[in-house]
């Protein structure tokens, strides 16, 4: 019974911590589209994204940001991170890539309302195709929780 109880009272307080974190969900839009999900530690966050490569495939990014500034409303980030593809590589084939990077930006937080908008830039270098990929600009829009 004690064990019971320990169990219930840990996942009740798992529910608080993980609740009291902010949290956010959206898109970001650059060479794909990508659904974008945020999730806040303190000043820095974890972000994760599936993006899609038109009708060529989709791929899955895990960045880790750092908070490194504010200015007034805005605040700037900039953190490692990494990827993995999965592409159109002819008639019925599927080709894998992996990608490590990373990502710099600026994030506005709107005061008066639960949404933010953010500009980065996330450079990739591919490890199995494509060499380094400068063409990371999205704009992101998403809604806090």
């Amino acid at each position: 019974m004690k064990k019971l109880i320990i169990a219930i009272l840990s996942v009740f307080a798992f529910v608080a911590v993980a609740s009291a974190q902010p949290r956010a969900i959206g898109v970001r839009a650059g060479y794909g589209g990508e659904i974008s999900y945020q999730h806040y530690v303190g000043d820095s966050f974890i972000e994760a994204d599936l993006g899609l490569v038109g009708n060529h495939g989709f791929y899955v990014t895990g960045i880790y940001d750092f908070n490194i500034g504010y200015a007034g409303p805005f605040s700037f980030y900039a953190g490692p991170g990494a990827q993995v593809g999965f592409y159109n590589a002819g008639e019925n084939a599927m080709a894998l890539n992996l990608a490590v990077g990373g990502q710099i930006g600026a994030e506005w937080a709107i005061p008066s309302a639960p949404i933010n908008i953010s500009l980065d830039w996330r450079p990739m270098f591919y490890l199995m195709h494509g060499g380094f990929g400068w063409d990371g600009f999205a704009l992101g829009l998403r809604y806090r929780f």
